[in-house]
């Protein structure tokens, strides 16, 4: 289960490209829609709306019969996050961030990372080295004290949209696909779990 980020929604370029780039590596991806998204609302929805979207969403991937992953883009991967923390999402073996929104910009602080630590299922962050919602150091702070099952995936240079600048001799699609390569990886290793996660 895939959910989008607080500005763009599930059929955004991006959430496209993860989607189409998990196929190919044989994952099948759940993207969905927060309702404030459905309305064309610019304001995301409470909390509490949201959290109720995210486990509507694993009801419906869970009749697939298929192991269960959820996340999502920057807003969308935290409201998973609470949603888990609060009640594990049945049968979500873990969780991954593109982007995890850890605070608002300029703004470092780590409060939005304070519920991780009731999240009990192994965890991905992919994150960009110039996230402006995401301070390095308080993101590698955040995830040192998660401990093992937790996975911190620095993509250099990228911004919290992935976007790389020439400089640093990538391109956007090679960033992506390094970033789906390490999805991919991680949820292999996920899966071969004892029980599963």
């Amino acid at each position: 289960m895939f959910a989008h980020g607080a500005g763009a929604g599930m059929t955004h370029s991006f959430m496209q490209a993860v989607a189409d780039g998990l196929a190919a590596r044989g994952i099948a991806t759940l993207r969905y829609q927060f309702p404030s998204m459905e309305r064309g609302s610019r304001r995301p929805d409470t909390p509490r709306v949201a959290h109720a979207t995210v486990r509507a969403a694993v009801a419906t991937a869970a009749a697939t019969g298929l192991p269960l992953l959820a996340g999502g883009k920057s807003f969308g991967g935290r409201m998973t996050s609470q949603a888990q923390a609060q009640e594990p999402l049945p049968g979500v073996r873990g969780l991954a961030f593109f982007g995890f929104a850890l605070h608002p910009p300029g703004r470092p602080s780590t409060e939005r990372g304070a519920h991780l630590d009731g999240v009990a299922c192994p965890m991905l962050f992919l994150q960009g080295t110039r996230d402006e919602l995401a301070d390095v150091d308080l993101r590698r702070s955040v995830t040192g004290r998660l401990g093992a099952g937790t996975t911190l995936a620095l993509v250099d240079d990228a911004d919290h949209a992935f976007h790389v600048r020439k400089s640093s001799g990538r391109n956007d699609p090679e960033v992506l696909g390094l970033m789906l390569d390490t999805t991919a990886r991680w949820i292999d290793a996920v899966l071969a779990r004892p029980g599963g996660g």
